[in-house]
């Protein structure tokens, strides 16, 4: 059986595309906008997406494992015991569509009158309060000599509040009572013991996240326009990948100049 070659595909079917059939407003969608607007037009309107960096296989299977564990008290509705710990009163919600929101490409949807687009955001877990309102729940893994209490001293603060705030935003959009506070559940790999022995340790802490929904409303047209517009977008103030574009093509353009003289 011969190996299978995973390659860079630069012309994605039209169908993904601003326009298709296929094509949605992803919550990732939206944070890439926000992150870089040249990137997102190059992505959705053009079909030429930024390189995929590796899989996080482990993250992947942190987040299975604990979507198992936490169904078993969503069938019995009964508290986690991370529940408990962190005195959330609450259980997992049940839902028909539970799995359906937790699935990529399809996840919880909204069709928003005012642009068309249909938004839609694949969320981790739902917990339900005992007056019916939601909260927001998603699964992080990561490895730090320190537990992960807070997301203050974190980099992705403002990402993770916007991420949140997506989620929240849909569900209220489809007729849900929904909580402003959310929580991250991490689960932290120990690196301090003293050998592997073929096993990782993790430490499960619940970190407080306030959704951040304020600024939804106002980015949905801007998307609207860039997709609509024929002008090319600005460059995210962060982005990495624009300045390698433009620096890679100048160089391969002077080389391609000089060769052909």
């Amino acid at each position: 059986m011969s190996d299978y070659i995973k390659k860079y595909n630069p012309n994605r079917s039209g169908d993904w595309n601003y326009g298709g059939q296929k094509w949605r407003l992803s919550r990732s969608k939206i944070e890439l906008f926000n992150e870089c607007p040249r990137c997102f037009y190059l992505d959705n309107k053009l079909g030429t997406a930024r390189p995929r960096g590796p899989a996080f296989t482990l993250n992947i299977a942190v987040d299975a494992l604990l979507k198992k564990e936490f169904d078993k008290h969503r069938t019995a509705k009964t508290a986690h015991a991370l529940m408990e710990k962190y005195k959330i009163d609450a259980v997992p919600f049940d839902h028909v569509h539970m799995n359906t929101w937790r699935e990529n490409f399809e996840g919880i949807e909204y069709k928003d009158a005012a642009t068309g687009f249909t938004i839609s955001g694949a969320i981790d877990d739902l917990w339900v309060q005992p007056d019916g309102k939601l909260i927001v729940v998603d699964y992080k893994a990561t490895s730090k000599a320190t537990s992960v209490n807070t997301l203050d001293d974190s980099s992705w603060k403002d990402s993770y509040a916007r991420q949140m705030g997506v989620y929240q935003w849909l569900l209220r959009k489809n007729g849900f009572d929904v909580s402003d506070m959310g929580y991250f559940v991490y689960a932290n790999a120990k690196a301090e013991e003293d050998s592997f022995d073929g096993k990782l340790e993790f430490e499960l802490t619940v970190v407080p996240c306030e959704g951040d929904t304020s600024w939804i409303d106002d980015i949905l047209p801007r998307i609207k326009a860039a997709l609509d517009s024929d002008a090319i977008p600005a460059v995210g103030a962060g982005c990495e990948f624009c300045p390698y574009r433009e620096a890679a093509g100048k160089k391969l353009l002077a080389l391609h100049k000089k060769s052909t003289k």
